[in-house]
């Protein structure tokens, strides 16, 4: 309980110290304004803060509960954008405080990229910066079309692909200024000599694609070919089998024999253990490496002679007016029987590994073809030589009459031109840049700001994620 409380040099109370003594367990204060009731209420609420005024206990000190304006200043504050709305709690003001501050922020750098895009854009969209580097390629674009009808008619070759578009003229100008190293010659001399270069000339001619069937023909001399794949000849039963010359039947028979759980399928007699491990004695690893070596070789033969196949098809679907289409077919016939007839020889062999076979050579195809690929190529490159001639002449005159328009016509637009698009392009990427920064800025603010108005008692929250929820479903306005 309080015992005393002395007051001095505060507010209303002069340095001579008074005291307020006799106090119960309740005490009424009442006076009229300005006589220092807030006053105590402030001494009692915290007297470290006041150095002239005390309050004595009887007793432990016990904590405080002073409910006056300073309280309600501290924990009530009344929403500045939502009317009739109050926050309470000290802690919640400084929040709503904060929620302020930063939305002065926010406002501040929405206003700077307002001002940064007038800068790029101008008011209406089409002015600023954008809009004079717009207006000086448009200019420039002009220049360089009146430049072009200037000798279009006397060196019309020159601006072949170029003719029907400005913008496609001033890209070529720019490109030229950057890379053209042509010497420079006279308008006369360009004139005189586009007489004779500029004209009709014949077309390049496309070389035939060679072709490759060395893969094909090495599967030709495979030794497995001519060798009897049989089982091995020191099993007790490879005699008879050797003596009746029917490996191959014993194999395929093999197969019904282990599907017939060890019965034999023709007699149907229950084989021996002995005779089971005869059989697989004689078809040894040995036998099955080399059967296996039967199934790589059909496969890599199907598939190198496809691929050669293809090559072929591929000359031949290959436009080439030296090439003899009509003879190349005929090759390309017996070359496919040849390829098919193979095959068949190989099926066989792996029917009947025990059998000799050979397959029919393409050596004397393969040759023809490539003959006739050569005999085409050699005329395709004196052709094509003497186009290039002529075709060089052309591409040397073209990058002189370019070479003289930037010399004689353009030289001061293109320097004018490069200097200012230089600058107007370093400002714009400076503000571009800025805006960057600036949008950045702004999302970090924003979502300040959400964080803040989540932390506080408040309805903002609600409202964003009602108006979220709303766009979400389509509505913009409600």
């Amino acid at each position: 309980m309080i015992e005393s409380i002395r007051i001095a040099g505060v507010a209303s109370y002069s340095q001579t110290p008074e005291f307020l003594t006799g106090l119960s367990r309740f005490n009424f204060l009442y006076g009229s304004n300005g006589s220092g009731k807030t006053t105590i209420s402030r001494v009692l609420a915290d007297d470290s803060g006041f150095p002239a005024c005390s309050v004595t206990w009887n007793g432990m000190k016990l904590q405080t509960m002073v409910y006056n304006r300073d309280f309600v200043t501290r924990n009530f504050s009344q929403s500045s954008v939502l009317k009739g709305i109050f926050t309470l709690g000290e802690e919640n003001i400084n929040v709503i405080k904060g929620i302020s501050l930063a939305k002065g922020g926010l406002d501040a750098i929405t206003k700077k990229i307002k001002e940064m895009h007038f800068v790029l854009h101008g008011k209406d969209g089409s002015g600023g910066r954008m809009g004079e580097l717009a207006s000086l390629d448009e200019n420039f674009k002009e220049k360089c079309w009146s430049s072009y009808k200037k000798y279009k008619d006397k060196l019309y070759d020159a601006f072949d692909g170029f003719r029907s578009s400005k913008v496609r003229i001033k890209d070529k100008v720019l490109k030229e200024w950057t890379f053209n190293s042509a010497p420079i010659k006279s308008l006369a001399y360009l004139e005189k000599i586009a007489g004779t270069v500029f004209g009709p000339a014949p077309a390049l001619e496309q070389i035939v694609p060679s072709i490759d069937a060395s893969k094909t023909v090495a599967h030709e001399s495979a030794a497995i070919l001519r060798k009897k794949v049989i089982g091995k000849e020191d099993v007790d039963i490879a005699v008879m089998i050797k003596k009746l010359g029917n490996s191959d039947w014993v194999r395929e028979g093999r197969v019904f024999y282990d599907e017939n759980g060890m019965v034999c399928p023709f007699c149907q007699q229950n084989a021996t253990d002995v005779f089971a491990q005869s059989l697989n004695n004689y078809f040894d690893e040995v036998f099955k490496e080399e059967s296996n070596a039967l199934d790589d070789l059909y496969i890599n033969y199907m598939e190198d002679s496809a691929r050669l196949q293809r090559q072929i098809a591929l000359v031949i679907a290959t436009p080439c007016r030296f090439l003899d289409f009509e003879r190349l077919k005929n090759e390309r016939e017996s070359l496919d029987i040849r390829v098919v007839m193979n095959l068949q020889q190989l099926t066989l062999k792996k029917k009947e590994p025990s059998r000799v076979v050979a397959l029919q050579s393409i050596t004397d195809v393969v040759f023809t073809i490539k003959t006739l690929i050569a005999n085409a190529n050699a005329l395709n490159r004196e052709h094509n030589k003497m186009v290039d001639n002529l075709a060089q002449e052309r591409r040397n005159l073209t990058a002189q009459v370019w070479k003289f328009i930037l010399h004689e016509d353009l030289k001061t637009d293109l320097q004018d031109y490069d200097f200012m698009r230089k600058g107007l392009n370093k400002a714009i990427a400076e503000v571009t840049a800025q805006i960057d920064s600036a949008t950045i800025s702004r999302r970090v603010k924003i979502a300040e700001i959400r964080v803040l108005e989540k932390s506080s008692t408040s309805v903002q929250p609600a409202i964003d994620d009602i108006n979220a929820l709303l766009l979400s479903v389509g509505f913009e306005c409600f």
